[in-house]
């Protein structure tokens, strides 16, 4: 990779970080520090996962290979299987940070019909 594009997925990582930490801003600040390296390893691997679909889509799922002279044929691509590593600790990451959130009350809607039955 050459330093252009290093630089330019450095930003895109710090974008992603300031958007998490947007999201997990009302957390106690003890929890808050106890969690930036997971938003930090969530903002890599989201940045990185969002690259190896890029590459999956231009150089599609799977890459030939030889083992010798009489040995080749066609596998999984090298992206794809990084790709579904990371994508399992992506989700595993996002799972341990929204379980810090706080919990929402559930919103109860009101059609009227309740009111419409009282008031007959």
């Amino acid at each position: 990779m050459d330093e252009e594009k290093k630089i330019e997925k450095l930003k895109r990582i710090k974008r992603e970080i300031s958007r998490l930490n947007q999201l997990f801003k009302n957390l106690e600040p003890k929890k808050k520090k106890a969690v930036e390296s997971l938003i930090k390893n969530a903002a890599f691997m989201a940045i990185t996962l969002e690259d190896l679909q890029d590459d999956i889509n231009i150089n599609g799922t799977t890459e030939e290979y030889q083992n010798g002279a009489n040995q080749k044929g066609i596998k999984k691509s090298s992206s794809v299987e990084v790709y579904n590593t990371m994508i399992k600790n992506h989700v595993q990451v996002m799972k341990a940070l929204t379980d810090l959130l706080p919990k929402e009350e559930p919103k109860s809607t009101d059609d009227g019909f309740e009111g419409f039955v009282i008031d007959r």
